[in-house]
């Protein structure tokens, strides 16, 4: 499988860094070879309509079909057939993303029932595996 992942106009991108940092826009358009215009839509992720950096964004998989420079209704309308958002949420990505944010979240007595939990599932393992040698 090759390299499918580049810059061009309908692309889905993670903003990685900013205020924005965290959230999920569509390149709009293509400024030069440092920059690209990037649109949210913002009723849907909260991202405005922007010029940012090749290097505060990581690309992604995902592609929305729409012409360059779309107006935000035409994007909001094409999220909306592409189901893009529910796409976002389903991939593994996003998943790794939302379970840092709830680790970093936790309280110190939720981490140690974590670390209980763990212990628990360990014994639990090893002791089914002592099992099957035997």
């Amino acid at each position: 499988m090759g390299f499918s992942r580049y810059v061009e106009v309908g692309r889905v991108v993670y903003i990685n860094y900013g205020a924005d940092a965290g959230k999920i826009a569509t390149v709009i358009d293509i400024v030069d070879q440092n920059k690209c215009l990037v649109d949210g839509p913002e009723e849907i992720t909260g991202v405005k309509r922007q010029m940012i950096s090749y290097k505060r964004i990581s690309l992604t998989d995902m592609t929305v079909k729409i012409q360059r420079s779309a107006r935000a209704k035409q994007l909001k309308a094409a999220w909306k057939e592409g189901d893009t958002l529910a796409k976002w949420e389903g991939s593994s990505w996003a998943k790794k993303l939302a379970a840092k944010s709830k680790r970093a979240s936790l309280s110190d007595f939720d981490r140690f029932k974590v670390m209980v939990a763990k212990k628990q599932k360990s014994r639990i393992i090893a002791a089914k595996m002592k099992e099957l040698k035997n």
